[in-house]
Order: structure tokens, then C-alpha cells, then sequence
């Protein structure tokens, strides 16, 4: 098998050069070229249709990123625009008070998460987890909180800690998924300073395979913490709305005492969502501050309402779960032929992720990049070091695309690579 064609991206990192006079780096955060191939994905987009995005340079993509998760249903989603487009021309959408939009959406999270009475709309998932936390150290009146997955980029969960001191998340504590023991024994060590333990109900840690929950982990999380008196916080934002309606809380029979939610609710537009027990989230009435200029702002709740309403009347997550299934069978129908590269798919239908196994010479390093390379040149955007997603406009015709690149890249890197 062949080397696939580089791709031209003239113009992408052309204005990438010049961006970096301007902004630091270029661009920031989990876009920036080093998390994905350098010199070989586009740095810019110029649009998206349904489930392909555009970079600036002409070339097309079947996109698996999905905005990272928000895009349930695709780009441009004309339903979801002009209902927003509606609210924006007739009504306006920023205001001193707020709108009853938000008693709307209030009432339809009530219907559909397990957990929800009582709901706080944010603008970003870390907004939400963020709020979370002090919703829960302000009911319990303790300090410490324990942690399992990616939770955002404030100072008290972001892994870069430049910048901030250290007293800002020394009461922060952290286990891995599945791992029930190193629970416990922080719940040994800490016991009745526990606040909360915040926990990705689906595993998807940075780089790594995904996980689903094993040996009851997930209940036994709830058993451990309520017995020592603390709140369990599901951080639904990615498995929200996109592995079942009700969240992953809903698919999987366990309920949290709080859950937060944001991407695939309102299919792009931004928003986030804090919801649980009334008891708990009604700390914001006095004892928690809670405010924004944009929190209420009524477009992306408008969006969320009608994303929710296509969700539902469409059935668009069983589309997207017999997608994924399909998907995840064929991709590994190919794999036990390229089992010397230690190549795997893991994840769910909606969720899932292409890792190699780690070494102690750490082969699998340049494994993944040259997998990746061609699987970009063949125009399927994926992510070396981030799950990807399945979207309700992915056709069969681009999954099975999309299956035979994979196994095409996996040709070439077992060619390149011995």
C-alpha cells in the first residue's frame, strides 16, 4: 500500500505564521497543531456541511470530532439555525431580566435526566463542573473533592498548573477510572472532609483507551460515597445527550446526587448545564454566588429546546447507536490483521477512540503518527490523542469510507514501520 498524497495546506499554515504575532501560540488550547499531526492537519476551517468540515485550503473531511462532541447532529442544522435565527430577529436573546425560555428547557432536563429537580444553565462545561464543586462544598461544608476523568480548565481541576498556586487545588484529589481501590483509600484518609467525588460516567482519559464501567464501579462509587456522607457528580458534558437522553446515568441505572451537562445538548451553540437534587442545587438561592452577563442569554437555549425536540422526534440516538455499532464491528473485523502493531478500538457506538499499545521503546509513538497521517490525507478527521464521535449526518457510505482508509492507513504503517 502506498503512501497517500500530502495534502496541500498552503494557506492553513501560512495564516497560522501569522497568527502567531498575534495570539500566543497561534491559536490555544486543544487546537493547537502539536495535538494533532503538525504539518500534516489543517490549523483552520473555513466550513462545515452536515458531517464533512472544509479547512481553508479547499480540502474536504469526513469529520469524527465533531467540534469535540457538540455537533450530535451535523453542521449548518437548518432546524436548530433558524429557530435560533427566529429568536434573535423577533426577540432579541440578551437581556437585563431573563426569559422563560429557561423554564422551558428547565422543564424538558426534568423529564429526562434521572437525577434532575433543579437546573443552573451555564455557558461551558467548565463553567458547570466548576459550579458543581462549590454547590457541593457549600451543602456538605466540607473541602475536599475527588476526581476521575478531564473536568475543564479552572484552576482547580486544568493539568497545566502555570500560574496557579498551589493552595487553589490542594484539597483536590484524583483516581483512576475502574479503580476502586485507590477510592477507598482516600475515603480512609480523608473520610469526613469529602465534599464530592466527580467521576466521567464513561472513561475517556487523554491518550488513552476508553473505558466502560466494570465490576459495578459506578455503583460501588455511589455506595462508598454516600456511606461517608458525600455527593457523587456525574460530568455528563461529553456522554450527555449523546449516549441516551437521560445521559449515561440513565443508560448505565445509576443516579447521581448532581450531574452536569453541555456539547451535544444544543448541537453547537454554547451551553452548559448544572442539574440534581433541588436540596443541593438550591444552595444557589443565598449561600452560592451564581452569576454571568451571557448565563441566560436565550440563543443557545432556544438551540438546546430544538436540538432536544429533533433528538427526540427523530430517534436520532438509536441512528447513531446502529452507526456506531456497525462502525465498531467492521473496524474490528480488520484489526486481527494488524495485531503485531498492537492497534485497538475501544469506547461505545456514539464514542470510541484508535490507540496503540504502549512500549517500552515506545514504537507505538511513531506508529500513531504515521496511522494518522494517512488517515487525514484520505480526508477522515480524526484525533491522535482524542476520542471521536459519530454524528446523526455521518452516512453509511462515509463509514464505510472511513473503514477502509483505517485499514489502508494501517497498511502503510505496517509496511513503514517494522
Amino acid at each position: 500500500m502506498k503512501d497517500a498524497p500530502k495534502l496541500n495546506l498552503t494557506k492553513s499554515l501560512q495564516e497560522f505564521e501569522y497568527a502567531k504575532s498575534l495570539i500566543p501560540g497561534g491559536v490555544l488550547g486543544i487546537r493547537r497543531p502539536y495535538n494533532f499531526v503538525p504539518g500534516e492537519y489543517p490549523v483552520y476551517f473555513e466550513k462545515g456541511d452536515k458531517g464533512y468540515v472544509y479547512d481553508i485550503d479547499g480540502n474536504k473531511y469526513i469529520d469524527y470530532l465533531c467540534a469535540y462532541g457538540p455537533i450530535i447532529l451535523g453542521y449548518r442544522e437548518k432546524e436548530v439555525d433558524e429557530a435560533v435565527i427566529e429568536q434573535i430577529r423577533e426577540k432579541g436573546f440578551c437581556f437585563s431580566l431573563s426569559q422563560t425560555l429557561q423554564n422551558r428547557l428547565a422543564e424538558k432536563i426534568n423529564q429526562l435526566i434521572p437525577c434532575a429537580e433543579m437546573s443552573i444553565f451555564v455557558k461551558t462545561g467548565s463553567d458547570a463542573t466548576t459550579l458543581a464543586i462549590r454547590l457541593a462544598r457549600a451543602y456538605t461544608n466540607r473541602k475536599k473533592i475527588i476526581r476521575c476523568g478531564y473536568h475543564g480548565w479552572h484552576d482547580w481541576c486544568v493539568e497545566v498548573k502555570g500560574g496557579i498556586p498551589e493552595k487553589l487545588y490542594e484539597d483536590i484529589h484524583e483516581i483512576h477510572y475502574n479503580e476502586i481501590g485507590e477510592l477507598e483509600e482516600l475515603v480512609k484518609k480523608y473520610g469526613d472532609d469529602i465534599a464530592a467525588l466527580i467521576v466521567t460516567p464513561v472513561g475517556h482519559p487523554l491518550a488513552e483507551e476508553m473505558q466502560e464501567p466494570k465490576d459495578n464501579f459506578l455503583e460501588k462509587v455511589k455506595e462508598i460515597m454516600h456511606k461517608n456522607g458525600s455527593i457523587v457528580i456525574f460530568d455528563e458534558i461529553r456522554s450527555g445527550f449523546r449516549v441516551s437522553l437521560g445521559g449515561a446515568q440513565k443508560h448505565y441505572g445509576v443516579t447521581p446526587d448532581m450531574a452536569v451537562f453541555g456539547k451535544a445538548m444544543a448541537n453547537g451553540y454554547a451551553i452548559g448545564c448544572v442539574t440534581g437534587k433541588a436540596d443541593i442545587i438550591k444552595k444557589a438561592e443565598k449561600d452560592v454566588f451564581v452569576s454571568s452577563t451571557f448565563f441566560s442569554n436565550s440563543d443557545s437555549i432556544v438551540a438546546a429546546l430544538k436540538t432536544i425536540e429533533i433528538l427526540e422526534r427523530d430517534k436520532v440516538l438509536d441512528n447513531i447507536r446502529e452507526k456506531g455499532t456497525y462502525y465498531l464491528q467492521k473496524v474490528n473485523e480488520i484489526l486481527p490483521k494488524f495485531a503485531h502493531l498492537g492497534v485497538k478500538i475501544t469506547g461505545i457506538p456514539s464514542m470510541s477512540f484508535i490507540t496503540f499499545d504502549r512500549d517500552k521503546e515506545k514504537k507505538y509513538k511513531d506508529r500513531r503518527t504515521e496511522f494518522y497521517t494517512q488517515l487525514i490525507r484520505r480526508g477522515v478527521f480524526q484525533q491522535p490523542f482524542h476520542h471521536g464521535y459519530i454524528c446523526y449526518r455521518h452516512s453509511y457510505e462515509d463509514l464505510n469510507y472511513t473503514i477502509k482508509s483505517i485499514e489502508e492507513s494501517l497498511e502503510v504503517v505496517s509496511e513503514k514501520i517494522k
